[in-house]
C-alpha cells in the first residue's frame, strides 16, 4: 500500500502546482509524462517554503521555517514523511540524488526574506543562487535522469535560466515587493529613485542570463526540451513586455502575460518542435 501514499502525495504536489501557477503547470504539461511528476514535486516544495515566508503573517516564520527545514532533512533521511509535500518531494530526492546543498541553499534564501536585508552584489548574487539557480538544477538532475556528464555540461546554463526567471520576477513585483514587504533586491537600487538607466542596467544584464539560457536548452534531452522552452519563451514575452514600459509604469503596476497569450505561445512552441525549428 506504500506506492498508494506515494502516488497520493505526488498527487497533492500536482494539485499545488496547478492551484498556484497555470504557466508552470502548462509548461509541465509539455514534457515528456515520465518527468511530470517529478517536477510536481519539486514545485510543490519550494512553493510551501515560499509561502512560509511570504503569506503566513500571523505565525512564527522563523520557527515554521526551522521546522520545515528539519523536517525536510528528517524526510530524505529516513525517506518518509506524513507531510505529503515532503514525502513527495524526498521520494525524488532520493532517485535522482538531488544534492543536500541544492536544498540548504533554497532554504537559506527562503531565511533572507525573513529578514530585512540591504542587498549588495555579494549577497544578491547569493540570494539569487539559493532562491532560483539551484531549483532549475534540481529540474536538470531530474532531466539528466543520472547522466553526470551531461548534468556538468548543462549545470551553468541551467543556472542563467533560473537567474533570469527569478530576476524578471523581481522587476515584475518591483511595486508589491517593496510596498508589501519592504525589499528591493536589486544592489544599489532605490525604488524611490528608479529611473530609466537603473532599469536598463538590470535589463541587460537579465538579457545575458536568457542568451546563456537559450544555449542550454537546445541541449537537453528530448523529454525536457519543449517544456522548458515553453517556459523560457513565457518568461521571455514577459520580460520584453516589461522592456518597453518606463521605469515609472512597472513602479505602479504588477505585469503580466495575459492567458490568451499563454496559449498562442503553447501553439508556436509546439510548432517550432514539430517542424524541429528551434
Amino acid at each position: 500500500m506504500l506506492d498508494l501514499y506515494n502516488q497520493t502525495t505526488l498527487g497533492c504536489s500536482k494539485l499545488i502546482t496547478e492551484h498556484y501557477s497555470t504557466s508552470f503547470t502548462l509548461g509541465i504539461k509539455t514534457l515528456d509524462k515520465k518527468f511530470h511528476l517529478p517536477i510536481y514535486a519539486v514545485y510543490g516544495f519550494v512553493r510551501y517554503a515560499d509561502e512560509i515566508v511570504d503569506t503566513f503573517h500571523d505565525f512564527d516564520k522563523k520557527d515554521l521555517l526551522d521546522r520545515f527545514w528539519k523536517e525536510t532533512h528528517r524526510a530524505i533521511d529516513e525517506k518518509i514523511s506524513l507531510n505529503p509535500v515532503l514525502h513527495s518531494f524526498q521520494l525524488m530526492v532520493n532517485k535522482y540524488n538531488i544534492e543536500r546543498e541544492l536544498i540548504d541553499a533554497f532554504l537559506r534564501s527562503m531565511e533572507m526574506d525573513l529578514q530585512q536585508v540591504d542587498y549588495t552584489e555579494e549577497n544578491y548574487q547569493t540570494y539569487i543562487y539559493g532562491s532560483a539557480e539551484v531549483v532549475g538544477l534540481m529540474c536538470l538532475r531530474i532531466f539528466c535522469e543520472g547522466n553526470e556528464a551531461e548534468y556538468q555540461r548543462l549545470r551553468a546554463d541551467a543556472r542563467s535560466l533560473g537567474a533570469a526567471f527569478q530576476k524578471v520576477n523581481f522587476l515584475r513585483d518591483l511595486k508589491s515587493d517593496y510596498q508589501d514587504r519592504g525589499r528591493v533586491y536589486f544592489p544599489g537600487v532605490d525604488f524611490t529613485r528608479f529611473d530609466k538607466n537603473a532599469k536598463q542596467l538590470i535589463e541587460e544584464d537579465i538579457q545575458l542570463d536568457f542568451d546563456a539560457a537559450y544555449r542550454g536548452i537546445k541541449q537537453l534531452p528530448n523529454g525536457a526540451r519543449m517544456g522548458v522552452y515553453l517556459a523560457y519563451v513565457y518568461y521571455l514575452t514577459l520580460f520584453e513586455k516589461i522592456k518597453r514600459l518606463s521605469a515609472s509604469n512597472i513602479q505602479e503596476e504588477r505585469i503580466r502575460v495575459p492567458d490568451f497569450k499563454k496559449i498562442i505561445l503553447l501553439c508556436q512552441t509546439y510548432l517550432k518542435f514539430r517542424f524541429n525549428t528551434i
